[in-house]
């Protein structure tokens, strides 16, 4: 049982258990409860001495000021952000280690600071090191303040001192801790009450207050779940170690769409805006090759081309291998079941590699048809049109289903030189458009309306509807 005055906390997800334990029962997380103190002063009902002032309410309609953002003058970093930092917000920016966040924020501080006063505090490296990255980054001769600390409130007076900074930077929030809470910094404790003291300051002084957030092994941000709810945006710096991209995608913005990406190159001298990200990362494509397919997708308001790679080899021993990078591996298990069940392949017994080129992760349904794609052409042999793209969203019948911003992906398409897209079927209503010449501007259509079509273009043959064959396809014609 716990000592008295304490209690045992879960870092993950903030859940207090009665008694210590090697997996948590609320996340189901292994080695994460620690042991907190409990505040000596815990806060009674409230009694009619206790009440506060009543506050004033105001209706929905009414004249507000329009609030004016903050460009970094980085576009990549300002379009996640909704066209630039709101004043007075609070931005969360978490990532693997040494993925390149901390390079990241000292950049937009750099920019940031030539409008205002910024002030960059961290709280894992000393004075000497910042200044040594930011003399390799070409950034010392920018005004940014900088300090290294770790107590809150030494941070808090500082910034209380003088005039409101435009915008502050935390790095990390995890190495920061609140004297009056006896747990370590790091812990679930520690990491909200130094948020919420932060962040209270910065919307009462009107800065942009950017927090940077370790992430454990699953990819989310570490500390309480209840961290990404007290912020207004939140943004994960992702990349493979390997490759020379990074993508900063917003998956939750107060202030503007989520879902939307930055595409930053990593060089020698920081990190470079990617101002046409899909002829990057089909730089290297190869379009005579078998088991490849470009996915026309979009990521926010975007549209991105990207090489989907799929490679089929039959199986040593045992249970078939099924090594994913940069989709999601349940639903490369559900288009290979429907290639099985609906159009007659033989697939069970290879081991699938599938990639998505560049490092980027897609998350959109809509590449279900060019990932299909890629392993019908790996199976058969055949390589698919260098000139043609994909997209379409796959259902359990085999029937290929229509996705958004068609017009969207269809201009990317023809602004690389695409002659054809295989896409669904269109709505009628919807501008349907007709398989056969290409239109003014744009590529030629190929409409799929079942995955059997899709088949049967790499078999040479017709479609034919309810075909069980196990034959492994073949044939010289392809796309």
């Amino acid at each position: 049982m716990a000592r008295k005055g304490s209690r045992y906390v879960c870092q993950a997800c903030g859940a207090t258990q009665p008694r210590w334990a090697g997996r948590c029962e609320s996340c189901g997380e292994w080695n994460t409860i620690v042991e907190e103190p409990i505040a000596e002063t815990i806060p009674r009902a409230l009694g009619p001495k206790a009440r506060g002032r009543a506050i004033e309410l105001v209706g929905l309609k009414g004249a507000s000021e329009p609030v004016g953002r903050r460009r970094s003058g980085l576009g990549e970093f300002d379009r996640v952000c909704g066209g630039g930092l709101v004043p007075g917000s609070a931005v969360l920016v978490g990532g693997d280690p040494g993925i390149g966040k901390s390079t990241l924020l000292l950049q937009v501080a750099a920019a940031l600071a030539r409008a205002g006063a910024v002030v960059y505090v961290s709280g894992e490296e000393a004075v000497d090191q910042v200044r040594m990255r930011a003399e390799r980054l070409g950034l010392a001769g920018a005004p940014v303040q900088l300090a290294a600390a770790t107590n809150v409130g030494d941070v808090l007076a500082t910034l209380e001192a003088g005039p409101a900074p435009e915008a502050v930077v935390i790095d990390s929030i995890q190495t920061m801790f609140i004297e009056v809470l006896d747990s370590a910094p790091g812990t679930v404790a520690q990491v909200r009450a130094s948020a919420q003291e932060l962040i209270r300051l910065a919307k009462r002084r009107g800065f942009v207050v950017l927090l940077v957030g370790h992430v454990t092994k699953e990819g989310v941000i570490a500390g309480p779940r209840v961290l990404e709810h007290m912020v207004d945006t939140v943004l994960y710096f992702e990349g493979e170690r390997g490759h020379q991209f990074r993508i900063l995608r917003a998956v939750k913005n107060r202030f503007g769409p989520t879902d939307e990406i930055g595409v930053f190159e990593m060089t020698s001298a920081g990190l470079l805006e990617v101002e046409n990200p899909s002829a990057l990362f089909l730089a290297e494509r190869r379009g005579n090759v078998s088991g490849a397919a470009v996915f026309a997708g979009v990521e926010g308001r975007r549209p991105l081309l990207v090489e989907v790679q799929a490679l089929l080899a039959p199986a040593a021993v045992g249970a078939p291998r099924r090594a994913v990078v940069g989709w999601d591996s349940g639903r490369l298990a559900m288009v290979l079941a429907v290639l099985e069940a609906r159009c007659g392949l033989a697939l069970a017994g290879n081991d699938v590699y599938l990639n998505v080129a560049g490092g980027l992760r897609i998350t959109e349904p809509a590449a279900d048809l060019a990932v299909a794609a890629a392993l019908v052409s790996s199976l058969t042999g055949v390589p698919s049109s260098a000139g043609a793209v994909f997209f379409g969203e796959i259902g359990l019948s085999g029937e290929v289903r229509a996705v958004g911003q068609t017009d969207l992906r269809l201009k990317e398409a023809a602004k690389l030189g695409f002659a054809e897209a295989l896409m669904p079927v269109r709505r009628p209503g919807k501008g349907r458009r007709a398989e056969g010449p290409r239109p003014a501007g744009g590529p030629a259509v190929r409409e799929i309306g079942h995955l059997q079509d899709l088949v049967a273009l790499f078999r040479g043959t017709a479609a034919r509807p309810g075909a069980r064959g196990r034959d492994r396809a073949g044939g010289s014609a392809g796309i």
